[in-house]
């Protein structure tokens, strides 16, 4: 990006300056809260737009009047940002579209639900809040309503030629409501993953439980490719895949299976790699797809001489460990991405008490600032029960919850988290380096490259308002956060224009 130019600020006398912030603070009394609304957070005067959500959702993406940049000292609390300093670039945020969620956007919703949900997540006209990353699961996980691959033979038969493949048990769900998606955001990246190979496949002849037999390795490689293929002929490019969802877990109610380092390396290097390299259609993979608390996991494989060529970044998940676990790997392997690509809200501590605030501080600050260039939450929807589900978690929560009887949508915790970051921060953007957090307030700091506004994402986890300064170039202003609420601030270089959005 080329230097911006900077154009001299323009400053008012004291009581000018005073009589203005009365003004506002008037205004911000008059101002309606509306759910995902505009009004009010314009930058035509280039001041800071503002919205809020707050954990009673008494505020919920609500638009607020603008901060206004003025000269001050810095509060103790203080943010300062280095445009300068450069991280990585975002590919996105977003759900996985489950087989659960998929259903019951399909079967559960009037057409004119569907299209106006499906518009408000995967959109950004209007009240939409732009995912522009999904993962798809590869045969069923927990959250179908069966258990099933996608070359199931009868117990005791194998199919090492992959004649009965087929990818008939998702037309009627996930492929429509994708292709949908991909339809109002043609830009959407889609990944997939595994929770089992097909149970001839495997140690325990099950989808549950078992690892995958050495002599089906390559087998296993050509399923995976003829998903890609198969997925591609019905409208779904495939951005990347991952070999298994959580490989050092095996489930006793759902589809799993255990694939350590060594098989994973071996898989990768001498199978799944070369097939997908040199292909015109590129499909990169991701290893791991499992917790923070095993690192030296991806590191085995990224250390490994054959497989480490065809591994494009590291795949992690929120439910064990530390988030700092993706900074150790990307130090060791700078050249290697990084993404969360599962974390699920739900009824359990310390989600449950830690509500919306953790959620976006721990998912979409903490990620971020560890190097995730993509950040995926795990069901897009759930019903009212938090299903369908066939095994695993009794306890998840979707992003969005739709009514079974009615195809009402809930808009929860997960919902506003993401959206704080989806709707804002655009494919391309660079991280740029900003203020660690204190005194329960954190963030994360973006310039999107296409218009070049700035995006600062904000919580307060305390549980009383905090009052924090913000300082960008030669810029500054401040802001008071209520209790346990989370805030995206935009503005543009000074010279520039537009919302933001």
């Amino acid at each position: 990006m080329p230097e911006l130019l900077r154009l001299p600020s323009l400053r008012l006398p004291a009581w000018l300056g005073l009589f203005a912030g009365l003004l506002l603070a008037v205004g911000c009394q008059l101002t309606p809260d509306r759910h995902l609304d505009d009004g009010g957070a314009t930058n035509a005067r280039h001041d800071v737009s503002v919205w809020l959500t707050t954990s009673d959702q008494s505020r919920a993406m609500a638009a607020m009047p603008p901060a206004i940049f003025a000269a001050q000292p810095p509060l103790p609390i203080h943010i300062h940002i280095d445009e300068g300093k450069r991280f990585q670039r975002m590919l996105g945020f977003g759900a996985a579209i489950t087989d659960a969620s998929a259903w019951l956007i399909q079967h559960r919703m009037s057409p004119e639900q569907r299209d106006a949900l499906l518009r408000e997540l995967f959109g950004r006209e209007g009240a939409g809040i732009g995912f522009d990353f999904t993962r798809l699961t590869i045969g069923a996980s927990d959250f179908s309503r069966s258990h099933y691959s996608l070359d199931d033979v009868p117990s005791g038969e194998t199919d090492p030629q992959l004649r009965r493949f087929s990818i008939d048990p998702n037309r009627d769900d996930v492929i429509p409501v994708t292709r949908a998606a991909i339809g109002i955001n043609p830009e959407l990246k889609v990944m997939a993953s595994p929770w089992s190979a097909p149970a001839w496949m495997k140690t325990t002849d099950s989808l549950i439980k078992g690892t995958l037999k050495p002599e089906y390795y390559d087998a296993f490689a050509r399923y995976l490719v003829k998903y890609v293929d198969a997925y591609a002929g019905a409208g779904i490019p495939i951005f990347a895949l991952t070999l298994q969802n959580e490989p050092a877990f095996e489930p006793d109610d759902y589809p799993g299976m255990r694939l350590d380092a060594q098989a994973r390396a071996a898989i990768i290097g001498r199978h799944l790699g070369p097939m997908l390299a040199g292909r015109k259609q590129q499909v990169e993979i991701f290893d791991w797809d499992h917790n923070w608390d095993k690192p030296h996991e991806p590191l085995a494989v990224l250390r490994d001489p054959a497989a480490a060529p065809y591994v494009s970044a590291v795949a992690w998940h929120c439910y064990g460990g530390e988030v700092s676990a993706q900074s150790q790997v990307h130090a060791a392997f700078p050249d290697k991405d990084v993404y969360l690509t599962e974390c699920s809200g739900g009824d359990w501590e310390p989600v449950k008490s830690g509500g919306l605030t953790l959620q976006a501080r721990s998912l979409i600050i903490d990620t971020t600032r560890h190097w995730a260039r993509g950040v995926l939450f795990w069901n897009l929807a759930l019903d009212e029960n938090r299903g369908p589900h066939a095994g695993g978690c009794a306890t998840c929560r979707g992003v969005v919850t739709i009514d079974s009887k009615t195809g009402a949508v809930t808009r929860t915790d997960d919902y506003y988290a993401l959206a704080h970051a989806s709707r804002f921060v655009r494919r391309g953007a660079w991280r740029v380096a900003s203020s660690e957090g204190r005194d329960g307030v954190d963030n994360v700091a973006f310039v999107n490259a296409d218009d070049g506004s700035r995006v600062l994402v904000v919580t307060n986890s305390a549980a009383d308002e905090r009052r924090f300064s913000v300082a960008t170039g030669d810029r500054s202003f401040a802001y008071t956060l209520p209790a346990r609420s989370l805030a995206t601030f935009v503005w543009h270089p000074e010279g520039g224009s537009g919302t933001g959005r």
